[in-house]
């Protein structure tokens, strides 16, 4: 049985260690060393990555107690090799979940949830609770946990005995009865768990919480994403720098970029509405510069919103006697129609339509609308000759 290193040191990055086994299995090959400092995926944390010699090791998994490190080609058995973990990797991983226990020993501490859901993928870390946390809340246990970093508590892990487990008060998503890990963070939380952690909690470096969303499974509780240490620290120099962009594009300071974006909003939807009354007026007006027709009226447009084009159809339809229509686009991109009319069911000929301008839509029997891909020539063409007098309203 492999001796395991992570378990005595979870610091370290470096050992000695025998070949005992290598096979190979499908596309990779599967090593066993008699003992390890590669921690296995397990708890929630994705295995070690590194070196045996100078053969990478692309991931760990355990099997049946064997921890098994992944190659991409044999090694030799019975050899032993200098051997070392991608650190940096390790120590991330490390950071965000002594933060992920950080935080829900305090959510447990403060308001009684339990954490039911943990995910720690290379960008993020997600934390469901069977309760919900308003905004305040989560404040508050960012506030604690990050005073919690501060106090830099001592972290130990250690596998007590039956008979002290029974007395313990832990936290655990699984009914535990032997060779039970428990991670205890002075101060703060007592939890099983099987991955390595920092020695004291000033190594998480700080915790922020990005965002909070109602779990979409589990009724009132809460998903939180959150970040700690060095992935939390390059998380916000991306969001500083942004956010100092964002500052000079709109001649703000930095603290005061929300206030004018929301400016801004409010500007760009009383143009919005300045738009729109302005494009009904030129609707009504092109509407009444038409000139009477017995058959059908084609009209193409790029500037009027989609109300007005169905102001400038209303219009369109009194002054003939056929079918009022009007494309907004072009030959490139297609174009949006509107057709009415007072005097043909356009629900039934909207087959032959759509067919005749590569069109699909529909409506009632006095208007449809859709898209249609045709050239602004055949369209025109169409509607030239196009008369129905068998499917009159």
């Amino acid at each position: 049985m492999t001796e395991k290193l992570y378990y005595i040191d979870s610091h370290m990055k470096s050992f000695k260690a025998t070949v005992l086994a290598c096979e190979p299995v499908k596309d990779r090959y599967e090593v066993v060393l008699d003992r390890t400092a590669f921690f296995p995926e397990g708890g929630g944390q994705a295995g070690d990555s590194g070196y045996i010699g100078e053969i990478e090791v692309f991931d760990t998994h355990e099997k049946n107690g064997e921890v098994l490190h992944y190659v991409n080609q044999p090694i030799q058995t019975g050899i032993e090799f200098d051997c070392r973990i991608d650190w940096e990797k390790r120590f991330r991983r490390m950071q965000n979940h002594s933060g992920e226990h950080i935080v829900s020993g305090l959510v447990h501490k403060e308001y009684g949830y339990s954490n039911v859901g943990f995910h720690m993928g290379s960008d993020f870390v997600t934390i469901d609770f069977d309760g919900f946390l308003s905004p305040g809340q989560l404040a508050r246990i960012e506030r604690k946990a990050n005073y919690a970093v501060a106090a830099n508590y001592k972290v130990t892990a250690t596998f007590p005995s039956s008979a002290v487990l029974k007395k313990l008060e832990y936290r655990s998503k699984l009914e535990l009865t032997e060779n039970v890990r428990i991670v205890e963070i002075e101060n703060t939380d007592v939890c099983a768990c099987c991955a390595p952690h920092v020695a004291g909690t000033a190594e998480v470096g700080v915790i922020k919480i990005l965002s909070s969303e109602r779990r979409r499974r589990g009724g009132d509780g809460v998903r939180i994403t959150m970040l700690c240490g060095l992935d939390a620290y390059e998380n916000y120099v991306r969001t500083h720098d942004n956010n100092a962009a964002i500052s000079v594009l709109l001649s703000a300071k930095r603290e005061e970029t929300a206030a004018a974006v929301e400016r801004i909003l409010a500007e760009e939807e009383k143009l919005k509405q300045k738009n729109a009354e302005l494009s009904r007026a030129l609707a009504l007006i092109r509407a009444e510069a038409i000139e009477p027709t017995e058959g059908n009226i084609c009209i193409f447009d790029s500037v009027l919103d989609e109300p007005a084009l169905r102001e400038l159809i209303n219009g369109a339809v009194t002054k003939c006697d056929g079918m009022a229509a009007v494309f907004s686009g072009s030959d490139e991109t297609g174009y949006r129609y509107i057709i009415g009319s007072r005097s043909i069911d356009l629900r039934a000929a909207s087959k032959e339509i759509n067919s005749a301008i590569s069109g699909r839509g529909g409506g009632s029997s006095e208007m449809i609308q859709g898209s249609c891909t045709a050239s602004a020539k055949s369209i025109q063409d169409f509607l030239n000759t196009y008369k129905i007098q068998t499917n009159r309203i």
